[in-house]
């Protein structure tokens, strides 16, 4: 089958529109541990597009919410990282659809946080339980709230 690479770009500009605007709300309301756009993890599960869409989104959001250059790379490829991983998952099971973000963002962020903003606050592993718990709220448990509405309508995803 050939993909409709217009649907394709279409899918995951919107997907990363949809990344920064939820990313902005977040921090709008001051809800700097959860990320509505974290939830968007799941989209892997339905299209590949969405491995390009979140990556891009996560770019842009910190980008317009004045995150560090080391922030903006290493958060983005831990993304990246968790979307690519989820898309190759997406045929064992619905289950696994946010846990590659969830992993890849626990792991990743404590270093940015220690490293690129010097936050000394807590050790690795302190800020490691502190990002397992925001991801699992975010992603987990707001990304399966979306996962199954979207699993309800399949033809979103058609190509």
């Amino acid at each position: 089958m050939k993909r409709n690479s217009a649907l394709y770009v279409a899918q995951s500009a919107l997907i990363a529109a949809l990344y920064v605007v939820l990313t902005w709300l977040s921090s709008a309301l001051g809800l700097w541990e959860i990320r509505f756009s974290e939830a968007l993890c799941v989209l892997p599960y339905f299209t590949p597009a969405a491995v390009p869409g979140l990556t891009l989104g996560c770019v842009l959001a910190n980008l317009l919410t004045g995150c560090a250059a080391w922030d903006i790379a290493l958060g983005s490829f831990a993304t990246l990282i968790g979307a690519f991983i989820a898309y190759k998952l997406r045929r064992r099971s619905w289950v696994w659809a946010p846990w590659p973000n969830i992993i890849a963002n626990t792991l990743i962020v404590p270093f940015i946080l220690m490293y690129v903003y010097m936050d000394t606050s807590r050790t690795y592993w302190g800020f490691v339980l502190y990002m397992a718990v925001s991801e699992i709220a975010s992603a987990g448990v707001l990304g399966y709230v979306l996962l199954h509405a979207l699993k309800r309508r399949p033809q979103l995803f058609r190509s």
